[in-house]
């Protein structure tokens, strides 16, 4: 199912970059988006090996995580259970999970905060249920993430994702660091209070001085919007015909743009910007975009 691949890298017009490029994670596939299909891969080659067919894991009610992990259950002939946060509600994300076959167990507030807890009241005694952290997040993950860095061109001097764990810019550094390439990695949290993302970093790669975080562009803190970031969502799929979405690849295509805009780069340097997917994750704003 996770055949070796190679994404396309398209060059964007930007009026301030000269070269300005992007990895168009985006188009590996329609549900099991960017990321997300990195970070499954070994995941799923792990449960395979241990004999597990039940895949449980974590998420919110837009989550493109669960909808991923609920269609490579279904095209692995596996079964998956999502514990989604909050109270019961239905929406166009879980009713693709259901269409996949994921059953849902919605879970307060209080009780989701301890996953492992959930885990094993519910699924302790099941020998074939296999534990997937939300967001996918686990050193298969980072392995996963740190192919991309395979496909890239070794001249790029600026790499840019967005995180919301962090599990996938580890993957990136694990992947620039082993490369030996002198790339600056610079990643975009979406969650207000950004700076925890360096320690969940460094739990799976040694920090070095060519990671960079910039947390002031999560526009009051995830799933959160501003007038200002919803008109350029507008502008930048209009302008160069390629969707972004509101929680993720927007706040980090702005944090580009405002960087150029301020002279961060030098003239000349190569950009590159990982499209991370998730764009089912419009649908949880829809009524934003309506004009």
């Amino acid at each position: 199912m996770f055949a070796d691949l190679n994404s396309p890298f398209q060059q964007l017009q930007h009026p301030h970059l000269t070269c300005l490029w992007i990895k168009r994670e985006d188009l590996i596939d329609p549900y099991i988006s960017g990321n997300k299909w990195r970070k499954l891969k070994y995941i799923l080659q792990d449960a395979a090996a241990k004999g597990k067919e039940h895949l449980v894991t974590f998420g919110g009610a837009y989550s493109n995580h669960l909808v991923a992990t609920a269609a490579a259950a279904a095209r692995s002939g596996r079964k998956a259970t999502a514990f989604v946060r909050g109270e019961k509600v239905m929406n166009e994300m879980l009713v693709l999970c259901q269409l996949y076959g994921m059953e849902l167990i919605f879970t307060d507030r209080e009780a989701y905060r301890d996953k492992p807890a959930c885990y094993e009241k519910h699924f302790g005694g099941h020998p074939s249920a296999y534990f997937i952290d939300e967001g996918g997040a686990s050193a298969e993950a980072v392995k996963g993430c740190a192919e991309i860095i395979t496909e890239l061109p070794a001249d790029i001097d600026h790499l840019f994702c967005a995180a919301g764990t962090g599990t996938t810019a580890a993957g990136l550094l694990k992947g620039i660091r082993e490369s030996g390439l002198k790339t600056k990695l610079h990643v975009i949290p979406v969650l207000k209070g950004g700076d925890f993302i360096r320690k969940e970093i460094g739990r799976y790669v040694p920090l070095t001085d060519q990671l960079v975080l910039h947390t002031d562009y999560h526009f009051g803190g995830y799933a959160k919007t501003r007038p200002e970031l919803l008109q350029f969502i507008r502008q930048f799929i209009a302008r160069h015909g390629i969707l972004i979405d509101p929680v993720y690849t927007a706040k980090m295509f702005f944090a580009i743009d405002d960087l150029a805009e301020k002279n961060h780069f030098s003239a000349g340097e190569k950009i590159a910007a990982i499209h991370t997917g998730g764009l089912l994750g419009i649908m949880g704003m829809k009524e934003k975009f309506a004009l």
